[in-house]
């Protein structure tokens, strides 16, 4: 958000949502490529636009395919004003309430992500690290929850 303020002119940046699955490689991708051609304020501005936008459109997609009622922004996005104004938005569009952690607790994910290795750990969840791998395409319906 700092960075961004300021910034005015919006760049023609990638924009990739596929139903729920967003891609932010080409955003990255194209800002490294553009970062010393065009007014970093500008290109800070836009690749927070484009991604917030993203986020926004994945949100309301769920929200119309869910049924859920409520928006829950959690982590250290939470601390954005200009994601929380956003949000706000499309809440009172959707006729949905929202909930935003306070900032003094919208930091990085680190703690939940620890939490939840530790729910995992007490289920019997394991993975022998040597087996442990990535899945960028992984959905969330395919994870395994062993402590529900």
């Amino acid at each position: 958000d700092i960075c961004a303020e300021g910034g005015k002119n919006l760049l023609d940046l990638p924009y990739v949502v596929k139903g729920n699955d967003m891609s932010f490689s080409g955003l990255l991708t194209a800002a490294l490529r553009l970062k010393d051609k065009v007014n970093i304020r500008d290109l800070c501005y836009s690749v927070r636009e484009y991604a917030f936008d993203m986020l926004l459109e994945a949100t309301e997609r769920a929200l119309a395919l869910t049924g859920k009622k409520e928006i829950l922004v959690v982590g250290g996005v939470a601390a954005s004003v200009s994601l929380r104004g956003k949000v706000e938005a499309l809440a009172k569009d959707r006729g949905v309430e929202l909930k935003v952690v306070p900032p003094e607790y919208a930091g990085d994910n680190g703690a939940m992500i620890a939490y939840t290795g530790l729910l995992a750990y007490k289920s019997g969840q394991k993975v022998d690290p040597e087996k442990a791998m990535v899945r960028p395409r992984w959905r969330i319906d395919q994870a395994e929850i062993g402590w529900r």
